[in-house]
């Protein structure tokens, strides 16, 4: 594990510096990279997928594209107009299914309308699927068999042993609130942290009595997708605080990213809490790549690097 990443803000309130782990790990991928092209000849590479010209997500795709690039890894990128067919987009996944030189494929939601999420990501090699959404990834989860983890659970369970590490204390038999019920962050995030020992609640907005429940929370996971909508006074003291939320709300006429979390609110309660941005976010691209060297590795009978 490596040196923990936090600043400290207040007498209380510790601030996770996802932002400076993610490097950290995109520096030791780095090194994976190397030693592997070194030891076989061979390079991991990743194809990302994107339907459109939705702006967050051509933003998304360029940085995983260089992010890729920078720790030695070959990337591709196969922009597609929101003109192409359903049927269009699944011949093209499975071509790289098919093509041995590809070990990631990621295809960028949302998705236009007139396909389906579902049937897209179930076309996707589960040994490809570096999201970690395939079914058959999602169920090796559950019953806790190795498989691909989602990035953005997987970064938060990072971030999270992490601050625990920085304070001589450890996950387990901690009373985990996750906050969203989603196939992506919230359903994944309870079975990591049930792997992690953890009594795990998964609540959501039509919880009875939600704030009560935050409350008796050790470890709250915020996955929601409402600006500030966990307030100061539903976190418990000393609690872990992961905010996944990232949203878009103008203040005094100009765009600001805010959280799930009322940052400033819970910041003086908790004794650690990633910040948005610069928290969860960085996380979820330097673990696209670890998926993505995993996914390699695993594919051409190499031995996984540990901590990958």
């Amino acid at each position: 594990m490596s040196a923990p990443f936090h600043q400290k803000t207040a007498e209380r309130g510790n601030i996770i510096d996802g932002a400076g782990y993610a490097k950290s790990l995109r520096d030791r991928l780095a090194v994976h990279v190397a030693n592997l092209k070194e030891a076989h000849g061979l390079t991991p590479c990743l194809v990302v997928v994107i339907v459109g010209d939705d702006p967050a997500s051509q933003v998304y795709v360029k940085s995983k594209g260089e992010m890729t690039q920078a720790i030695g890894m070959e990337s591709r990128t196969i922009r597609l107009p929101d003109t192409t067919s359903e049927d269009e987009l699944l011949h093209l996944i499975d071509d790289l299914n098919r093509d041995n030189v590809v070990n990631g494929i990621l295809v960028q939601l949302p998705l236009p309308k007139h396909m389906s999420s579902l049937k897209v990501i179930d076309a996707i090699n589960p040994d490809k699927d570096v999201d970690g959404f395939h079914v058959i990834n999602a169920g090796k989860l559950a019953v806790g068999l190795d498989g691909i983890v989602p990035c953005t659970p997987l970064g938060s369970l990072m971030l999270l042993k992490d601050a625990a590490l920085a304070h001589g204390d450890t996950l387990a038999g901690k009373n985990a609130v996750i906050v969203g019920r989603s196939n992506i962050v919230g359903k994944p995030m309870a079975q990591l942290l049930l792997g992690q020992d953890c009594t795990v609640t998964i609540a959501h907005s039509r919880t009875k009595d939600l704030a009560e429940v935050c409350r008796a929370a050790d470890i709250l996971v915020a996955a929601v997708g409402r600006p500030k909508f966990i307030t100061g006074d539903w976190v418990k003291d000393d609690a872990y605080v992961i905010d996944v939320g990232i949203n878009r709300i103008e203040v005094d006429g100009k765009g600001k990213l805010v959280g799930d979390v009322d940052f400033d609110g819970a910041r003086d309660r908790a004794l650690a809490i990633t910040p948005v941005p610069k928290g969860v976010g960085p996380m979820t691209i330097a673990c696209l790549l670890n998926n993505t060297i995993k996914a390699f590795c695993l594919q051409n009978h190499f031995p996984v690097p540990e901590g990958v």
